[in-house]
Protein backbone atom coordinates (compact mmCIF):
# COMPACT_ATOMS: atom_id res chain seq x y z
CA UNK A 1 0.00 0.00 0.00
CA UNK A 2 1.05 3.37 -0.34
CA UNK A 3 3.55 4.63 2.67
CA UNK A 4 2.41 8.49 2.46
CA UNK A 5 5.43 8.94 4.89
CA UNK A 6 7.88 7.91 2.52
CA UNK A 7 6.69 10.46 -0.14
CA UNK A 8 8.64 13.47 -0.30
CA UNK A 9 6.86 14.56 -3.41
CA UNK A 10 9.95 14.28 -5.59
CA UNK A 11 7.59 13.58 -8.65
CA UNK A 12 10.53 10.95 -9.93
CA UNK A 13 7.77 8.44 -10.29
CA UNK A 14 5.81 10.45 -13.00
CA UNK A 15 9.00 11.93 -14.35
CA UNK A 16 9.87 8.82 -15.53
CA UNK A 17 6.95 7.44 -16.79
CA UNK A 18 6.80 6.82 -20.50
CA UNK A 19 3.45 7.33 -21.15
CA UNK A 20 2.87 11.02 -19.76
CA UNK A 21 5.21 13.98 -20.56
CA UNK A 22 4.98 16.31 -16.86
CA UNK A 23 7.91 18.89 -15.90
CA UNK A 24 9.02 18.34 -12.90
CA UNK A 25 6.88 20.51 -11.02
CA UNK A 26 3.83 19.21 -12.67
CA UNK A 27 5.19 15.81 -11.60
CA UNK A 28 5.26 17.30 -7.80
CA UNK A 29 1.82 19.22 -7.97
CA UNK A 30 0.18 15.68 -9.34
CA UNK A 31 1.51 13.74 -6.52
CA UNK A 32 0.65 16.33 -4.14
CA UNK A 33 -3.16 16.20 -5.70
CA UNK A 34 -3.19 12.73 -5.35
CA UNK A 35 -1.60 12.75 -1.58
CA UNK A 36 -4.58 15.37 -0.55
CA UNK A 37 -7.25 13.31 -2.48
CA UNK A 38 -7.70 15.67 -5.46
CA UNK A 39 -8.57 15.24 -9.04
CA UNK A 40 -5.30 14.89 -10.28
CA UNK A 41 -4.61 14.61 -13.83
CA UNK A 42 -2.68 11.32 -13.40
CA UNK A 43 -5.74 9.59 -12.70
CA UNK A 44 -6.82 9.78 -16.15
CA UNK A 45 -3.60 9.61 -17.67
CA UNK A 46 -1.91 6.74 -15.87
CA UNK A 47 -2.31 3.08 -17.83
CA UNK A 48 -1.79 1.39 -14.68
CA UNK A 49 2.11 -0.07 -15.59
CA UNK A 50 2.32 -0.20 -12.01
CA UNK A 51 6.23 0.94 -12.79
CA UNK A 52 5.76 4.47 -10.73
CA UNK A 53 6.10 1.74 -7.59
CA UNK A 54 9.78 0.89 -8.66
CA UNK A 55 10.55 4.09 -9.82
CA UNK A 56 9.96 5.77 -6.26
CA UNK A 57 13.59 6.01 -4.61
CA UNK A 58 11.92 6.15 -1.25
CA UNK A 59 9.49 2.84 -1.46
CA UNK A 60 6.78 4.88 -1.60
CA UNK A 61 4.51 2.56 -3.94
CA UNK A 62 2.98 5.12 -5.63
CA UNK A 63 0.58 3.08 -7.95
CA UNK A 64 -0.83 1.94 -5.16
CA UNK A 65 -2.34 5.22 -4.81
CA UNK A 66 -3.32 5.32 -7.93
CA UNK A 67 -5.22 2.37 -7.50
CA UNK A 68 -7.02 3.30 -4.75
CA UNK A 69 -7.81 7.25 -6.01
CA UNK A 70 -9.15 5.43 -9.09
CA UNK A 71 -11.57 3.17 -7.20
CA UNK A 72 -12.56 6.00 -5.20
CA UNK A 73 -13.01 8.27 -7.85
CA UNK A 74 -15.08 5.29 -10.43
CA UNK A 75 -11.96 6.16 -13.18
CA UNK A 76 -11.83 3.16 -16.08
CA UNK A 77 -9.55 2.09 -18.29
CA UNK A 78 -11.36 -1.23 -18.91
CA UNK A 79 -14.92 -0.43 -19.93
CA UNK A 80 -17.09 -2.04 -17.12
CA UNK A 81 -18.86 -4.30 -19.12
CA UNK A 82 -15.70 -6.14 -20.10
CA UNK A 83 -14.86 -6.50 -16.44
CA UNK A 84 -18.08 -7.99 -15.93
CA UNK A 85 -17.54 -10.23 -18.76
CA UNK A 86 -14.32 -11.24 -17.69
CA UNK A 87 -15.07 -11.99 -14.47
CA UNK A 88 -18.50 -14.29 -15.38
CA UNK A 89 -16.47 -15.60 -18.02
CA UNK A 90 -13.76 -16.46 -14.94
CA UNK A 91 -16.12 -17.99 -12.49
CA UNK A 92 -17.53 -20.56 -14.71
CA UNK A 93 -14.12 -22.19 -15.77
CA UNK A 94 -14.91 -25.75 -14.10
CA UNK A 95 -12.60 -26.42 -11.65
CA UNK A 96 -10.02 -29.85 -11.97
CA UNK A 97 -7.64 -30.96 -9.75
CA UNK A 98 -5.16 -33.40 -11.80
CA UNK A 99 -3.31 -35.59 -9.06
CA UNK A 100 0.00 -36.12 -9.24
CA UNK A 101 2.87 -37.35 -7.08
CA UNK A 102 2.58 -36.88 -3.24
CA UNK A 103 6.28 -35.61 -3.03
CA UNK A 104 5.80 -33.40 -5.08
CA UNK A 105 4.40 -29.35 -5.50
CA UNK A 106 1.19 -28.69 -7.81
CA UNK A 107 1.33 -26.46 -10.76
CA UNK A 108 -1.03 -23.84 -10.67
CA UNK A 109 -2.99 -22.93 -14.80
CA UNK A 110 -5.50 -20.50 -12.90
CA UNK A 111 -8.21 -19.66 -15.53
CA UNK A 112 -5.70 -19.23 -18.23
CA UNK A 113 -4.97 -23.25 -19.61
CA UNK A 114 -6.82 -21.39 -23.28
CA UNK A 115 -3.22 -19.39 -23.49
CA UNK A 116 -0.52 -22.00 -22.82
CA UNK A 117 1.27 -23.34 -25.62
CA UNK A 118 0.10 -26.76 -26.78
CA UNK A 119 1.81 -29.68 -24.63
CA UNK A 120 3.43 -27.67 -22.31
CA UNK A 121 2.48 -29.38 -18.97
CA UNK A 122 3.20 -32.76 -20.60
CA UNK A 123 6.74 -31.65 -20.63
CA UNK A 124 9.14 -33.42 -18.78
CA UNK A 125 9.83 -30.58 -16.59
CA UNK A 126 6.61 -30.38 -14.92
CA UNK A 127 6.14 -34.55 -14.89
CA UNK A 128 4.56 -35.54 -11.75
CA UNK A 129 3.56 -32.53 -10.73
CA UNK A 130 -0.23 -32.30 -9.35
CA UNK A 131 -2.07 -29.72 -12.14
CA UNK A 132 -5.02 -27.57 -10.87
CA UNK A 133 -6.79 -25.02 -12.79
CA UNK A 134 -10.59 -23.42 -12.83
CA UNK A 135 -12.21 -20.53 -11.24
CA UNK A 136 -11.90 -21.27 -8.30
CA UNK A 137 -7.34 -20.77 -8.31
CA UNK A 138 -7.96 -17.27 -9.88
CA UNK A 139 -6.84 -14.68 -8.11
CA UNK A 140 -8.68 -11.40 -10.01
CA UNK A 141 -5.47 -10.03 -9.76
CA UNK A 142 -6.29 -8.13 -13.15
CA UNK A 143 -8.56 -5.95 -11.33
CA UNK A 144 -5.07 -4.22 -9.99
CA UNK A 145 -4.95 -2.89 -13.98
CA UNK A 146 -8.53 -1.92 -13.48
CA UNK A 147 -9.13 0.77 -10.37
CA UNK A 148 -10.47 -1.81 -8.14
CA UNK A 149 -7.97 -3.64 -5.84
CA UNK A 150 -11.44 -4.18 -3.23
CA UNK A 151 -12.30 -7.28 -5.41
CA UNK A 152 -8.71 -8.62 -5.34
CA UNK A 153 -8.36 -8.08 -1.86
CA UNK A 154 -11.74 -9.05 -0.84
CA UNK A 155 -11.15 -12.69 -2.77
CA UNK A 156 -7.81 -13.24 -1.35
CA UNK A 157 -8.32 -15.26 1.81
CA UNK A 158 -10.76 -17.46 -0.66
CA UNK A 159 -8.18 -17.62 -3.24
CA UNK A 160 -5.21 -18.39 -0.73
CA UNK A 161 -7.32 -21.72 1.20
CA UNK A 162 -8.61 -22.61 -2.19
CA UNK A 163 -5.02 -23.62 -2.86
CA UNK A 164 -4.36 -24.38 0.83
CA UNK A 165 -6.91 -27.08 0.47
CA UNK A 166 -4.81 -28.78 -2.20
CA UNK A 167 -2.28 -30.39 0.49
CA UNK A 168 0.52 -29.47 -1.20
CA UNK A 169 3.68 -27.70 0.71
CA UNK A 170 4.89 -26.22 -2.50
CA UNK A 171 2.64 -24.59 -5.47
CA UNK A 172 4.06 -23.24 -8.28
CA UNK A 173 2.69 -20.69 -10.47
CA UNK A 174 2.07 -20.44 -14.59
CA UNK A 175 0.73 -17.23 -14.27
CA UNK A 176 2.40 -14.29 -12.68
CA UNK A 177 -0.56 -12.79 -11.58
CA UNK A 178 -1.15 -15.47 -9.33
CA UNK A 179 2.36 -15.99 -7.67
CA UNK A 180 2.26 -12.43 -6.77
CA UNK A 181 -0.99 -12.08 -4.64
CA UNK A 182 0.55 -15.24 -2.77
CA UNK A 183 3.66 -14.39 -2.85
CA UNK A 184 3.29 -10.74 -1.91
CA UNK A 185 0.17 -9.01 -1.61
CA UNK A 186 -1.82 -12.10 0.34
CA UNK A 187 0.76 -11.30 2.87
CA UNK A 188 0.05 -7.29 3.00
CA UNK A 189 -3.72 -7.82 3.17
CA UNK A 190 -3.19 -9.97 6.24
CA UNK A 191 -3.50 -13.41 4.82
CA UNK A 192 -1.55 -15.71 6.11
CA UNK A 193 0.16 -18.48 3.46
CA UNK A 194 0.48 -21.62 4.62
CA UNK A 195 2.53 -23.34 1.50
CA UNK A 196 5.84 -21.94 0.03
CA UNK A 197 4.41 -19.57 -3.38
CA UNK A 198 7.53 -21.03 -6.19
CA UNK A 199 7.89 -18.62 -9.01
CA UNK A 200 8.00 -20.89 -12.31
CA UNK A 201 10.78 -19.56 -13.05
CA UNK A 202 12.52 -20.89 -9.95
CA UNK A 203 10.43 -23.94 -10.29
CA UNK A 204 12.47 -24.15 -13.58
CA UNK A 205 16.38 -23.42 -13.09
CA UNK A 206 15.97 -26.34 -10.05
CA UNK A 207 14.71 -28.72 -12.84
CA UNK A 208 17.42 -27.69 -15.63
CA UNK A 209 20.06 -27.23 -13.07
CA UNK A 210 19.30 -31.26 -12.33
CA UNK A 211 18.98 -32.45 -15.48
CA UNK A 212 22.15 -30.60 -17.36
CA UNK A 213 23.34 -33.11 -19.01
CA UNK A 214 19.91 -33.32 -20.85
CA UNK A 215 20.23 -29.55 -21.86
CA UNK A 216 21.53 -28.03 -25.54
CA UNK A 217 22.13 -24.71 -25.41
CA UNK A 218 19.58 -22.48 -27.47
CA UNK A 219 22.53 -19.67 -28.90
CA UNK A 220 19.69 -17.55 -29.25
CA UNK A 221 19.15 -13.67 -28.48
CA UNK A 222 15.62 -13.10 -27.04
CA UNK A 223 14.08 -9.74 -25.71
CA UNK A 224 12.09 -10.35 -22.86
CA UNK A 225 8.60 -8.81 -22.19
CA UNK A 226 8.49 -7.95 -18.69
CA UNK A 227 4.98 -8.13 -17.03
CA UNK A 228 3.65 -4.94 -15.14
CA UNK A 229 2.98 -6.82 -11.96
CA UNK A 230 6.40 -8.58 -11.74
CA UNK A 231 7.45 -4.62 -10.51
CA UNK A 232 6.20 -5.42 -7.44
CA UNK A 233 8.64 -8.06 -7.13
CA UNK A 234 11.92 -6.65 -9.09
CA UNK A 235 14.39 -9.17 -6.74
CA UNK A 236 13.44 -11.84 -9.40
CA UNK A 237 15.08 -10.29 -12.42
CA UNK A 238 18.16 -12.44 -10.94
CA UNK A 239 16.26 -15.26 -11.30
CA UNK A 240 15.13 -14.31 -14.53
CA UNK A 241 18.96 -13.78 -15.65
CA UNK A 242 19.94 -17.12 -14.25
CA UNK A 243 16.95 -19.15 -16.19
CA UNK A 244 18.05 -17.25 -19.43
CA UNK A 245 21.73 -18.18 -18.66
CA UNK A 246 21.03 -22.13 -17.86
CA UNK A 247 19.26 -22.43 -21.82
CA UNK A 248 21.46 -21.14 -23.40
CA UNK A 249 19.86 -17.62 -24.83
CA UNK A 250 21.10 -14.06 -24.37
CA UNK A 251 18.46 -11.71 -23.10
CA UNK A 252 19.44 -8.70 -24.97
CA UNK A 253 20.71 -5.32 -23.57
CA UNK A 254 17.75 -3.11 -25.24
CA UNK A 255 16.07 0.08 -24.12
CA UNK A 256 12.87 -1.16 -23.18
CA UNK A 257 13.55 -3.70 -20.59
CA UNK A 258 14.02 -4.13 -16.40
CA UNK A 259 13.17 -0.99 -14.77
CA UNK A 260 12.73 0.66 -18.09
CA UNK A 261 10.03 -1.53 -19.79
CA UNK A 262 7.40 -0.90 -21.62
CA UNK A 263 3.38 -2.41 -20.69
CA UNK A 264 1.91 -4.51 -22.97
CA UNK A 265 -0.99 -1.97 -22.95
CA UNK A 266 -3.45 -4.60 -22.67
CA UNK A 267 -5.28 -2.43 -19.75
CA UNK A 268 -6.31 0.32 -22.27
CA UNK A 269 -6.19 -1.48 -25.48
CA UNK A 270 -9.96 -1.76 -25.61
CA UNK A 271 -10.87 2.26 -24.95
CA UNK A 272 -7.36 3.92 -25.95
CA UNK A 273 -6.32 2.07 -28.73
CA UNK A 274 -4.38 4.74 -30.11
CA UNK A 275 -2.28 5.15 -27.29
CA UNK A 276 -1.67 1.69 -26.73
CA UNK A 277 -0.84 0.48 -30.38
CA UNK A 278 2.02 2.56 -30.97
CA UNK A 279 3.41 1.42 -27.52
CA UNK A 280 3.06 -1.98 -29.33
CA UNK A 281 4.80 -0.86 -32.01
CA UNK A 282 7.54 0.68 -29.82
CA UNK A 283 7.83 -2.41 -27.82
CA UNK A 284 8.40 -4.36 -30.64
CA UNK A 285 10.78 -2.16 -33.27
CA UNK A 286 12.85 -2.23 -30.10
CA UNK A 287 13.01 -5.36 -29.57
CA UNK A 288 14.24 -6.24 -33.03
CA UNK A 289 16.42 -2.87 -33.45
CA UNK A 290 18.93 -5.18 -30.78
CA UNK A 291 18.94 -8.47 -32.56
CA UNK A 292 16.25 -10.65 -30.47
CA UNK A 293 14.92 -13.73 -32.20
CA UNK A 294 11.89 -14.16 -30.03
CA UNK A 295 9.65 -11.86 -27.69
CA UNK A 296 9.90 -14.41 -24.51
CA UNK A 297 6.56 -13.27 -22.18
CA UNK A 298 6.33 -14.55 -18.95
CA UNK A 299 2.93 -13.39 -18.42
CA UNK A 300 0.14 -15.51 -19.52
CA UNK A 301 -2.18 -12.44 -20.08
CA UNK A 302 0.66 -10.69 -22.13
CA UNK A 303 1.42 -13.81 -23.87
CA UNK A 304 -1.89 -14.09 -25.28
CA UNK A 305 -2.76 -10.81 -25.86
CA UNK A 306 0.27 -9.55 -27.60
CA UNK A 307 1.58 -12.38 -28.94
CA UNK A 308 -0.45 -12.29 -32.15
CA UNK A 309 0.74 -8.26 -32.39
CA UNK A 310 4.16 -9.70 -32.30
CA UNK A 311 3.98 -12.08 -35.02
CA UNK A 312 1.89 -9.12 -37.31
CA UNK A 313 5.16 -6.82 -36.55
CA UNK A 314 7.59 -10.29 -37.89
CA UNK A 315 8.80 -10.63 -34.37
CA UNK A 316 8.23 -14.48 -33.38
CA UNK A 317 6.64 -15.13 -30.22
CA UNK A 318 7.88 -17.66 -26.95
CA UNK A 319 6.26 -17.85 -23.52
CA UNK A 320 9.02 -18.44 -21.36
CA UNK A 321 8.28 -22.39 -20.48
CA UNK A 322 9.22 -22.71 -23.73
CA UNK A 323 12.30 -22.16 -23.93
CA UNK A 324 12.92 -24.54 -20.86
CA UNK A 325 11.78 -27.06 -23.17
CA UNK A 326 13.24 -26.41 -26.08
CA UNK A 327 16.85 -26.70 -23.86
CA UNK A 328 15.73 -30.04 -23.34
CA UNK A 329 15.17 -30.90 -26.88
CA UNK A 330 11.31 -31.30 -26.63
CA UNK A 331 10.84 -28.79 -29.18
CA UNK A 332 12.35 -26.95 -31.80
CA UNK A 333 13.38 -23.06 -31.12
CA UNK A 334 10.13 -21.85 -33.11
CA UNK A 335 7.57 -19.60 -32.53
CA UNK A 336 4.54 -20.81 -30.96
CA UNK A 337 1.68 -17.98 -30.71
CA UNK A 338 -1.38 -19.16 -28.34
CA UNK A 339 -3.42 -19.11 -31.21
CA UNK A 340 -1.83 -21.98 -32.92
Amino acid sequence: MFAAVKCDECGTCFLRCHYVDYSPEKATREIRALKEGRNAEILKDCITCMACNEYCPNGARPYDLILSMQEKKSIRFIPEELVDFIDENAHAVPNEIIPGEKTKPALSLCIMEHALPRGLTGSRIFAGLTLVKGSDYYSRVVHLHAGRESRVKGHAQQFIDNLAGIGREEIVFLHEDCYILAAKKAPEYGVAVPFKPVHVVDYMIGYLRGHEKHLIPLNRKIAYQRPCISRYMPEKEDSLDEFFQTVGVERVARQYDRENALCCAAGIIEMHPERALPIVDKNVKDAKAYGADAMVFLCLGCYWLMSGLCEERGLPSVFIADLGRMALGELPFSSRPWSR
